[in-house]
């Protein structure tokens, strides 16, 4: 009996010993990526659609659970045929996960790795970004750490081809979302080719298993595009914590317009939009577009579309995942009657160079978005001959998309449909704006408190400003505490600063200068505004 007893506390000993090593280590807000082995299936099945794998995750501190899908890989060597599934989880707080239950119409799959157990340590990632509800009408975003990041943005709509007018473009994925997060905070990027399709490399596959960039298939996603292509744009910009904004739809042709409107499958696109959310909708840095420009480019979809498309991505989605949709000019009321809401913030596109314009136009989208949601002009300012917008036009106009409380995106256009906008190979020294960009990206970030602040109406007792204040300008405000005076004019402004010591600092966009003004600043102060097309002023109580 003794050596029976002493043999079973060795077997109990040796069982959790080998338990206790299983447990994985991972960081707070990292991606943590788990392998299934299912059936074998060939090119000519469809997994994507046809199997479904969905994992609960429970937090033993909170006891929270998180319902997270899962994808099939292929060989998961990037070959579409295999027997592979993934999951990408993202632990949300820190101590024990387990995987709790799994669910699947493949035996191999179903139960597979329940009872595997994570540790979630602490970790420097900032986490899922999120409307900060405690910002005037949620229109500044916050991380799930609770900072606040400015955000400005750049487009490359096909680079993910690596092609450019039929020949290769000689960009690098890796080398190109690295790039752009030097310059910017987010990167605007077509899940296909679109109007510069690779020659080898598609984003789907057709009846028979053979690739295709018709987007009516996109309930087939072919594993070696996503696996080889989106995978590294997401993957990197995981790594150096840049927005990759992922766009459903295409912007030009009509293969790449079509992945929403999913004609080889009774027009139901819940296969891509499962396989995307299951596929990048753990990664923090994901944002999801559902369609460039909806309504006006062949196939277009009504806002009654548009929101049961989003409205079934939530039901994919197991984090906050920024959602929305991109509309031209004004953003479309009609798609706000959904309840609860399928959108985040609210895309628009306006190019406009003055940066009074920018801002009103940025103020009227939000109220059209129902007063509580973070604005984005998406396509703001193309530099180059293509849209004739110079660098500075481009500062310019971003300068009034922060006045008028929201943020922007650019791009590098050259001539029509050509220039980083498409193709990549992204370079500050064409993009010249760039540099300004993230001049004044860091100014703001390190400066001033701008989730705090609103659109100071120039006619109301809020305006602090309103002695000879000239209708060019604009104002951000948190009352009685701190105010930014941004805009192009040339002159002299009267400030009657509310009670209390001021601290005024004068920044210049365009030759990149800071200057601290005064550090004691009371009562009527007066400010002189250089010749400079895009400055401001900021105004900050000593004590706050």
């Amino acid at each position: 009996m003794n050596r029976i007893r002493l043999f079973s506390a060795l077997l109990l000993l040796f069982f959790f010993s080998v338990r206790a090593k299983s447990a994985d280590v991972v960081p707070l807000y990292s991606v943590y990526e788990l392998e299934f082995n299912g059936n074998n299936y060939k090119v000519s099945d469809n997994p994507v659609r046809d199997i479904l794998l969905q994992t609960t995750w429970i937090s033993e501190e909170s006891s929270r659970t998180l319902t997270v899908f899962g994808f099939y890989d292929g060989d998961g060597k990037g070959k579409p045929s295999g027997n592979i599934f993934r999951v990408r989880f993202c632990p949300t707080e820190t101590g024990k996960w387990t995987l709790l239950k799994v669910l699947s119409n493949d035996r191999k799959l179903d139960g597979q790795h329940e009872g595997l157990e994570l540790n979630v340590t602490d970790s420097e990632n900032h986490g899922f970004w999120m409307p900060d509800p405690a910002s005037p009408g949620s229109r500044w975003y916050k991380r799930s750490d609770g900072t606040h990041q400015y955000i400005t943005g750049n487009t490359m709509y096909s680079f993910l081809s690596e092609y450019f007018k039929g020949k290769p473009s000689g960009g690098n994925i890796r080398d190109d979302i690295a790039n752009n997060s030097i310059w910017f905070k987010k990167v605007r990027i077509g899940i296909t080719g679109d109007r510069y399709p690779n020659p080898s490399s598609k984003p789907f596959l057709d009846d028979r298993g053979n690739p295709t960039d018709d987007g009516n298939y996109s309930h087939r996603p072919n594993t070696e595009w996503f696996y080889n292509r989106l995978d590294l744009a997401v993957k990197t910009g995981f790594e150096k914590d840049l927005i990759t904004d992922l766009i459903l739809n295409g912007p030009d042709t009509k293969e790449s317009r079509s992945v929403l409107e999913a004609g080889n499958n009774n027009n139901d696109a819940s296969p891509i939009l499962r396989y995307i959310a299951a596929r990048y909708g753990s990664y923090p840095n994901v944002w999801i577009c559902l369609s460039n420009e909806f309504d006006i480019k062949e196939p277009s979809f009504t806002p009654d579309q548009i929101i049961a498309f989003g409205e079934s991505l939530q039901t994919f989605l197991p984090y906050p995942t920024p959602v929305s949709v991109h509309s031209v000019r004004f953003w479309t009321r009609a798609l706000n009657s959904s309840f609860p809401s399928w959108f985040d913030h609210v895309i628009f596109q306006s190019k406009l160079k003055k940066s009074d314009q920018s801002a009103d136009h940025t103020g009227i989208n939000f109220v059209i978005g129902g007063e509580n949601k973070p604005v984005i002009d998406d396509e703001l300012a193309y530099e180059g001959a293509g849209d004739d917008w110079s660098e500075e036009d481009v500062i310019e106009a971003f300068l009034g998309a922060f006045a008028g409380g929201g943020y922007a995106s650019t791009g590098h256009k050259p001539a029509n449909k050509e220039g980083h906008y498409f193709s990549g190979n992204f370079r500050p020294e064409e993009h010249k704006a760039a540099d300004n960009l993230l001049w004044f990206r860091e100014a703001v970030d390190s400066d001033i408190r701008f989730w705090k602040m609103e659109p100071v109406p120039v006619v109301s007792n809020d305006n602090i400003f309103s002695e000879r204040f000239d209708s060019r300008l604009r104002i951000l405000g948190l009352k009685d505490e701190e105010y930014v005076l941004a805009g192009s004019f040339q002159g002299r402004v009267t400030a009657m600063l509310p009670e209390g010591r001021w601290r005024i600092t004068s920044y210049d966009l365009i030759s990149m200068q800071k200057k601290v003004v005064t550090e004691k600043a009371e009562g009527r102060f007066e400010i002189s505004l250089s010749k400079s097309r895009a400055q401001m002023f900021h105004f900050k109580k000593c004590d706050q």
